[in-house]
């Protein structure tokens, strides 16, 4: 094998490699509720639905993003939650089920609760290491404007300012 191949493979590798750890690792409500217990850390909830196109461009433009898999696996627990999944959860002493008559669809009673009844998909639900809400973003970001978010969030700059003052202070 030449030194070019050879290298070129290495550097291959590396970049596979890199990509592989730096992916996001999504886990369930009860996953990243149990995580948090162990060691605090903020929670970063995608609220979405199998049939939303942007949450599917989210998915795939977004948090494919190395940047954006990065600083995610690094500051959150990230959930991954199916706004109309059928299966009930058991938290804080509550249980959580899919309510049928809720919308036309139907949604499940977490969603709602995690989005005060204003279901819109995609929607970004951060909670604080005490799993206190932070914050609720509904709608498509690009990437270069969802690290924005995450680092207002992560930062705790949503405690002295709103997100558009924060905005202004970076020049944006």
């Amino acid at each position: 094998m030449s030194f070019f191949r050879l290298s070129l493979a290495f550097v291959a590798v590396l970049f596979f490699t890199s990509s592989a750890s730096a992916q996001i690792k999504w886990m369930s409500w009860d996953e990243a509720v149990l995580a948090n217990k162990k060691a605090p850390k903020k929670l970063l909830i995608d609220v979405y639905t199998e049939w939303c196109g942007w949450c599917k461009k989210m998915d795939r433009d977004v948090f494919t993003d190395p940047v954006i898999e990065a600083y995610v696996k690094e500051n959150f627990y990230a959930v991954k939650f199916d706004a109309e999944q059928k299966e009930s959860i058991e938290y804080d002493g509550h249980t959580f089920k899919f309510n049928p008559n809720a919308t036309r669809r139907g949604v499940h009673d977490l969603a709602i609760a995690l989005l005060d009844s204003r279901m819109s998909y995609p929607s970004i639900v951060y909670l604080d290491e005490n799993r206190d809400r932070i914050s609720i973003s509904p709608g498509f970001k690009p990437a270069d404007k969802f690290i924005n978010e995450l680092n207002f969030i992560q930062g705790g700059h949503y405690k002295t300012k709103t997100y558009q003052e924060y905005l202004e202070t970076m020049g944006k």
